[in-house]
């Protein structure tokens, strides 16, 4: 299985101009010797990429505003093309260039893929600069134009708005920020100061299944030719709810005959557009509550939990108790519905634990609950390794926001629940403590990749993983992990090819369903992320 990076030398702007140059010199020796030669057609108007007009993949020889499309895009890039609505050599070549400066497939053909990378990565934008550094002032405001908007332009893109790439904070990009500060309650003021920063960079697990389609963050109405993370929900959700589309953020016509069949399985209008009663029946199976997903999970020992949790209740103090028997070895689905599931985990629980088998969570049965919940002392560093997975599977279904969960951060010094921040990392910096297997934790997946890179802390970066190593993603490309668009897990199996599972915390599972916690993940290292493994040794 092969890592992928990005080859930091390549200058995409400085090659494709090179070559265009070279191009159109020979175009220019070859046009000197005919006499009379027809002036040239206009370019074909423009059509967006990833409207239904265009094909899936357009490819060297075609002819269209497509291609016209496609050539301004590049050339927003630095290319140099001469915007002609044909895709020649000199267009390939700069499609070529333009995959590799963004460490996706370099095969030239423009498929989902790229078309989402030219649209989500601006052209001549200023280059993005990390909002929480000393380079970017404490409020970023409407009519700033800096790197650090190119990259609270890109981060909003990440989740769901539709916004251009192009370092200018507009009145497009100031009604973004309002919608994402209302949705993530925040004060809808447009003024991106430390709060709503550190909200945007909360998105270690890709932010495209995340984004709830009943939010300020997505359209009322979702319909075809749209693109974007409120997309890549929709085609989760269907295909959590038996259909088959790719998931690549792009509403075409594979979405909507999707979309249409579900309609018409709920007794809905087949008209292929995603509304509100579209909407609700996607959400209305999820997490057994109807659409609305699981309370939040509260310690069974505070004053806001009876004294006894019984079979009937619904709230978060159920959430946390499903939690908790999901890590004694239950396999309940965590919705804060005490149902006849869960009374009988409560009651098997109750045997293993050597206590009165009544199926009624009282003060004694919430000790046993909490008594192995205390991270154990570490042991000497290295040697560990073998164990990691071992440790990690132990944990699947762990809620984010229980004690459990908690307790993670805890243990490498973190004091904020996981409600507050994206704990992946820490997630992993966790389990690498109880093994032993390194001595060194990060709650920022950067961290990791880092010292491996390096060849530090008996962490190193490899190229044939195997269970129990560590992996890293960085959502957006290049290989860089930087911009908050990272995330970290255990793999767990190795299928051979590109495939494989992980064991991942702050995620959802693979239909994007059910509350943030950890997961067995389905992954590939053939897709729109990178990918870096890193073995603990």
């Amino acid at each position: 299985m092969k890592t992928i990076s990005k080859d930091s030398s390549v200058k995409p702007g400085r090659r494709a101009r090179t070559a265009v140059v070279a191009v159109a010199a020979a175009v220019l020796s070859a046009a000197s010797l005919l006499t009379a030669a027809p002036a040239m057609a206009a370019a074909p108007t423009a059509i967006k990429l990833t409207s239904a007009s265009c094909p899936t993949e357009i490819l060297q020889g075609q002819s269209s505003g497509c291609v016209t499309e496609l050539q301004n895009l590049l050339n927003a890039h630095g290319a140099g093309l001469t915007v002609d609505g044909s895709f020649g050599a000199a267009t390939l070549y700069a499609v070529r260039v333009y995959q590799s400066s963004v460490a996706i497939a370099v095969d030239g053909r423009v498929g989902p893929g790229t078309k989402v990378k030219l649209y989500a990565t601006g052209g001549s934008a200023p280059s993005p600069i990390t909002l929480t550094s000393a380079a970017c002032p404490t409020e970023i405001l409407q009519g700033n134009k800096s790197g650090c908007v190119t990259e609270l332009q890109q981060l909003l893109r990440h989740f769901g708005y539709d916004v251009g790439v192009d370092g200018e904070f507009g009145a497009g990009t100031l009604a973004a920020v309002k919608s994402f500060q209302s949705a993530n309650g925040l004060t809808a003021d447009g003024r991106v100061g430390p709060d709503t920063k550190s909200e945007l960079y909360n998105t270690d697990e890709s932010g495209s299944t995340a984004l709830d389609l009943r939010s300020a963050a997505c359209p009322t109405t979702i319909t075809e030719d749209q693109s974007g993370g409120c997309v890549l929900t929709l085609q989760a959700l269907l295909n959590g709810q038996g259909q088959h589309v790719a998931v690549d953020g792009q509403f075409g016509a594979e979405t909507f005959v999707a979309v249409q069949a579900f309609q018409t399985a709920h007794g809905l209008e087949p008209d292929g557009d995603v509304g509100p009663a579209t909407k609700a029946a996607l959400y209305a199976n999820i997490s057994g509550g109807g659409g609305n997903g699981a309370p939040s999970p509260i310690n069974l020992t505070s004053a806001s939990c009876p004294n006894e949790i019984i079979k009937g209740q619904k709230s978060g103090c159920v959430t946390e108790l499903q939690s908790l028997l999901n890590h004694h070895g239950a396999d309940l689905a965590v919705d804060g519905d005490f149902g006849a599931l869960t009374d009988s985990a409560v009651r098997d629980f109750q045997a293993e634990a050597g206590l009165t088998v009544d199926g009624r969570v009282g003060p004694g049965t919430k000790s046993a609950l909490y008594g192995v919940v205390t991270p154990p002392a570490t042991t000497p560093s290295g040697g560990g390794y073998a164990r990691m997975l071992e440790v990690a599977e132990a944990e699947v279904g762990t809620v984010q926001g229980s004690a459990r969960a908690n307790s993670y951060g805890s243990a490498v010094g973190m004091s904020k629940s996981t409600n507050k921040y994206a704990w992946c990392a820490t997630f992993v910096s966790w389990v690498a403590k109880q093994t032993g297997a390194t001595t060194f934790n990060d709650t920022y997946v950067s961290g990791w990749v880092n010292k491996a890179r390096a060849g530090q802390r008996h962490l190193s970066v490899t190229t044939d993983p195997q269970p129990g190593d560590i992996v890293a993603y960085d959502w957006n490309g290049g290989s860089d992990f930087t911009g908050g668009e990272e995330h970290i897990g255990i793999v767990r199996t190795v299928s051979g090819g590109s495939s494989f599972t992980a064991v991942e915390g702050n995620t959802k599972d693979d239909n994007g369903n059910g509350p943030y916690a950890v997961y067995i993940r389905h992954r590939t290292t053939a897709s729109f992320y990178d990918v870096v493994f890193i073995r603990v040794r």
